[in-house]
């Protein structure tokens, strides 16, 4: 049983490394076919209007790919940011992240000590159920079977 879950892992880890590799290799291509592009580009513009403007023409082009991906980025952040907000409010809301509240029910829990409050907790819990109960008994007028 242990080495089919190791000949699992093995093939998984293999098949992600080639995934990885592969990906890696399309994308140093396509830096390389891009460089060329900028290159043509540049040499394009050189030959027409001269150094100087090759120079602003290439400078704007990739200041202009900047500014799109400094907005995509920013547009990224803004919603990852709405994402979280809408994630910590649809989170319910527990007493114990409060760490004042915890201190200071240590802080009782030591000066009652834990002897005494451990029934003081008891019928408090007994008498919430209670009033639980009747606040979400039935409230109908027909007599139970």
């Amino acid at each position: 049983m242990l080495q089919r879950i190791m000949d699992g892992i093995t093939a998984s880890t293999g098949t992600a490394v080639r995934s990885a590799s592969l990906v890696l290799g399309a994308a140093f291509a396509l830096f390389i076919a891009i460089s060329f592009l900028c290159a043509a580009a540049f040499i394009a513009v050189l030959e027409r209007y001269g150094s100087v403007q090759a120079c602003l023409a290439g400078a704007g082009i990739f200041f202009l790919l900047t500014l799109i991906a400094a907005g995509c980025h920013w547009a990224y952040r803004r919603e990852a940011e709405k994402r979280a907000a809408r994630a910590a409010k649809a989170a319910p809301q527990s007493l114990l992240n409060n760490p004042m509240l915890v201190a200071t029910g240590l802080q009782i829990i030591k000066v009652v000590g834990i002897k005494r409050l451990v029934p003081i907790l008891a019928i408090g819990g007994l008498a919430l159920g209670l009033l639980a109960s009747r606040s979400t008994g039935d409230t109908s007028n027909e007599p139970a079977e």
